[in-house]
Order: C-alpha cells, then sequence, then structure tokens
C-alpha cells in the first residue's frame, strides 16, 4: 500500500523556524518527483516547493524564496520542507506529494499520491 506520512507540523512564533518530514512506504521515492503544498481557510491549495527525480532541480513559490528549503533523503524514503523565518501568513495545513514522473510541478493535480497533511500555525 503506497503511503505519504506528514509530521513536525505545530505552533511557532513569528521568525520560527519548523521542519516537515514526510515519510513514503509502500514505494521507493527515487524516481518520484515530491512536492510540498499548503491550504489555509478559504483559500486553494498552494504549491509550496517541490523537487524533480530527473536532475534535482527544485521549484519554490515566491512567498517562500529564501525562508524554505525542500530535500529528500532517498535512503531513507523521507523528503522534508526546512521552514525558517516563519511568517503568520504561512499558517496553513501541509500536504506532502509524490507523482511516479521525473518532474515535478507546483500543480496540485499533477500528483499521484498525497499525505494526510500537517498543521502548522504562526502565531505569537
Amino acid at each position: 500500500q503506497l503511503q505519504l506520512v506528514e509530521s513536525g507540523g505545530g505552533l511557532v512564533q513569528p521568525g520560527g523556524s519548523l521542519r516537515l518530514s514526510c515519510a513514503a512506504s509502500g514505494f521507493t521515492l527515487d524516481y518520484y518527483a515530491i512536492g510540498w503544498f499548503r491550504q489555509a481557510p478559504g483559500k486553494e491549495r498552494e504549491g509550496v516547493s517541490c523537487i524533480s527525480s530527473s536532475d534535482g532541480s527544485t521549484y519554490y513559490a515566491d512567498s517562500v524564496k529564501g525562508r524554505f528549503t525542500i530535500s529528500r533523503d532517498n535512503a531513507n524514503n523521507t523528503f522534508y520542507l526546512q521552514m525558517n523565518g516563519l511568517r503568520p501568513e504561512d499558517t496553513a495545513v501541509y500536504y506532502c506529494a509524490a507523482d511516479s514522473g521525473p518532474l515535478c510541478s507546483s500543480l496540485a493535480t499533477w500528483y499521484d499520491y498525497w499525505g494526510q497533511g500537517t498543521q502548522v500555525t504562526v502565531s505569537s
């Protein structure tokens, strides 16, 4: 059974950091494009970052460039989103996703597999 499980969300003060993890089971991430998305109340799901499996190229939404870093650890079948300099507008449910193709995308419809989501709240 193919499954993605996120962890690492929580409550953090503005300017703080969190690292989200997404562990894959039932398949090997090596050849999958992976992405992170978020959805705030009343808003559409937004692509935050992704990384392709073909060449390791990455994408970041303008709103997170310079603050968030995506990475993958194929040996542990896990990928991460390091979030620094968090702002209240980063508050959302964060989802990880994987697609069996080599290239990643910021479009949610691109991805075949999704995690259950983890809440990130940035507030003082």
